[in-house]
């Protein structure tokens, strides 16, 4: 019974030695495997950083029209659509009551310029020449008292005039005296205050004939309503014969030769532009058209905590219309002679490492570490790792193995159709 059971342990040791070489003898007569892969050529060149964002478009300049005056509409001169420029009379409110009250107050001012130039030119100058020739001659009427009294003092001593004579001269003087004073001091008056206040009091009633009448002109002025920029009207809400209420828009008009794109891009995005940066908008329309970043704002949005950018671009066509939702790409840096590689063949490990697979000279896999930079469109910029003419696997390199054994294949190549599909167009 052990003998038997010997001879079974030897046979099964020696089949199972059997399997074995023949196992490696296939293993060591295979080819290594070959995997079919597209390859791409890291190169240098030019690459942008792009910071892209939803927008709504703005015009350059928007006036929204509203009478200072409640009155019907009297007539319309624009319609919806029409091209208007600065100064332009878009429209005239009745005013038949503003321009009779103009008119009367037009004859005030006329009235008080009129005193004005007699206070000043007439009665004014008049009246100061008076006082100082009253002055003048009461002066010399005292003068000539005085000697009259020297005179008669003399002839008194000598006793060749009475005292009465002499009594009466002297007389004469006092009151010459009191004449003069007086006729002194109503030119020295008229020179300090009567002439100022005469002159003062036409200034005040010409100041206020004056206002009056501006007040009434620029009521009047206020039923023509005028265009404060150029442009094209986009709003006229009411019709000729219809009240126009002070404060209610009447006419909107809107400068649309350049447009404003108002994005709102989060704050990490936002600390890379600047303004004077290049940019771009995107429509259906108008397609893209080049514009720059005009505004960063320096303050967050308070709802959104975001951070609003302007773009401003050309709108020579009218194609972007204010009021729609438009793509915009602002430009936040520019690096020249960047080694760029397609992005698809930028692999990213679970740790946030980046790596690629160089197609190498060997015709095998080779992983390589790389520092990715800026990511533009379907490329992507690598700091670190590459040289301008590397080969890196551009699809097909997730999962290959170090050191696979590759072919480098056309896309139509590697993409081989199913059977009963039509066969690919051969390589060049």
């Amino acid at each position: 019974m052990t003998l038997l059971k010997n001879r079974i342990l030897i046979t099964a040791c020696a089949a199972a030695l059997l399997m074995v070489q023949s196992a490696c003898t296939k293993r060591s007569g295979d080819a290594d495997p070959e995997v079919d892969v597209q390859a791409a050529t890291a190169k240098a060149g030019e690459i942008e950083q792009i910071v892209s964002a939803e927008a709504i478009l703005f015009p350059l300049h928007q006036a929204a029209i509203t009478p200072k005056v409640t009155a019907p509409v009297k007539k319309f001169y624009v319609n919806r659509g029409s091209r208007v420029k600065a100064g332009q009379l878009l429209a005239e409110l009745e005013n038949r009551d503003l321009s009779a009250a103009a008119a009367e107050n037009k004859g005030t001012y006329e009235q008080a310029q009129a005193a004005y130039k007699t206070a000043t030119a007439g009665t004014v100058p008049q009246d100061m020449q008076k006082a100082a020739l009253e002055a003048q001659a009461a002066k010399e009427t005292f003068a000539a008292q005085q000697k009259v009294l020297d005179s008669r003092q003399e002839l008194y001593k000598q006793g060749a005039l009475p005292r009465k004579d002499l009594d009466q001269a002297s007389v004469a003087l006092v009151q010459s005296r009191a004449q003069y004073e007086i006729a002194q001091k109503h030119l020295e008056a008229m020179q300090s205050f009567g002439q100022a206040e005469a002159l003062k009091s036409a200034s005040g009633q010409l100041t206020s004939a004056k206002g009056k009448y501006q007040g009434a002109s620029a009521m009047l002025g206020y039923s023509e309503i005028r265009s404060p920029i150029d442009g094209v009207v986009t709003d006229r809400p009411l019709y000729p014969g219809e009240t126009a209420a002070a404060g209610t828009p009447l006419l909107t008009v809107m400068d649309t030769s350049q447009v404003v794109a108002r994005a709102h891009i989060p704050q990490e995005q936002a600390a890379l532009i600047k303004t004077g940066d290049t940019a771009r908008i995107n429509t259906a329309e108008a397609g893209e058209v080049a514009g720059k970043v005009v505004l960063v704002s320096p303050a967050l949005d308070p709802n959104s905590t975001t951070v609003e950018v302007w773009i401003q671009a050309p709108n020579r066509e009218g194609k972007l219309r204010p009021g729609s939702t438009v793509q915009v790409s602002m430009v936040a840096k520019t690096v020249k002679d960047a080694i760029v590689i397609p992005t698809v063949a930028l692999l990213t490990s679970s740790d946030g490492t980046n790596t690629v697979m160089l197609a190498g000279s060997d015709g095998r896999a080779h992983q390589q570490a790389v520092k990715a930079g800026i990511h533009h469109g379907d490329v992507v910029q690598i700091v670190e790792g590459l040289k301008d003419g590397d080969r890196v696997v551009s699809s097909g390199a997730y999962g290959l193995p170090e050191k696979t054994k590759i072919k480098i294949v056309e896309a139509a190549q590697k993409d081989k159709p199913e059977a009963g599909a039509a066969a690919p167009a051969e390589k060049n």
